[in-house]
């Protein structure tokens, strides 16, 4: 089908509008960060000011918020990259009795906001004593990733080959090879959507560590941002290196997974 001129520039005019208003804002922050913290400084010329990153780092204390974002960030991925996995193959490939009331309950993860159940999910962590602590802050993440996890690992195992699985099957293979040995190697760029999706929910998340550390022990860096905000409300320039160092590990790490991403999504875009 052959496209007009016309239709082409117009598709180029609307593209490049939506890439400005998506980019726009990214753009002021980073002239931001890089520019003087004073309109004093700012009459003496141009001159990109890399030490507001080195300040805000220190002021901060970005380098101990960050640190607690990794470990929660690691010990999410872990668990809900892991169980989703495993839940998705039952899903997907076994039959048994109740998997679509199970899944259905899955679901449920996906549907419910963290809103609606997280005062009395702070006293139950609270009586368990893991309020205030790396555990009350990634379990409850956790358990929300593997909602979703569950079905998108679900749509990547119903969508494989059967004839591969029946293959493995005649030769001796259990699930557990199967699932291990044939599958994961097969869908990791499904896999790995799922790792950096995880990764850049728990990394953004704000109420969970907010609620489930209320004395400041577990504090992650959007929540350590917010609280640097509160003491530089007219710093924007120590405002605006904060936050690119809070959201500079998420680009690194889709930058790196950006092939498999894109891989991933094409594939859950055509599948269930």
């Amino acid at each position: 089908m052959k496209v007009s001129a016309l239709e082409r520039a117009t598709n180029y005019v609307v593209l490049v509008f939506f890439a400005l208003v998506v980019l726009g804002p990214i753009g002021v922050i980073v002239s931001l960060a890089f520019g003087p913290e004073s309109a004093s400084v700012a009459r003496e010329g141009f001159a990109l000011h890399v030490e507001n990153f080195a300040e805000a780092w220190v002021v901060g204390r970005f380098g101990e918020y960050m640190t607690s974002s990794v470990i929660v960030a690691a010990i999410v991925v872990v668990i809900a990259v892991t169980c989703s996995i495993l839940a998705g193959y039952a899903f997907g490939v076994m039959r048994f009795r109740g998997s679509g009331f199970l899944f259905a309950l899955f679901l449920l993860g996906i549907m419910v906001p963290t809103e609606a159940f997280i005062v009395p999910l702070f006293f139950d962590m609270r009586s368990l004593g893991l309020t205030n602590t790396v555990w009350g802050v990634a379990l409850p993440q956790a358990a929300m990733s593997i909602a979703f996890g569950t079905y998108w690992m679900r749509a990547y195992f119903r969508s494989a080959s059967l004839s591969i699985i029946e293959a493995a099957r005649l030769d001796g293979a259990g699930s557990f090879r199967i699932l291990w040995q044939i599958l994961v190697p097969i869908g990791r760029p499904a896999i790995l959507t799922l790792v950096l999706l995880t990764f850049m929910w728990t990394w953004n998340e704000f109420l969970i560590p907010l609620v489930m550390s209320p004395s400041g022990t577990v504090r992650t860096a959007p929540l350590g941002l917010a609280f640097f905000q509160g003491q530089y409300t007219q710093g924007t320039a120590l405002l605006a290196a904060g936050a690119v160092l809070v959201a500079l590990p998420v680009v690194v790490l889709y930058i790196f997974l950006q092939r498999h991403f894109i891989t991933g999504m094409i594939e859950g875009a055509v599948r269930e």
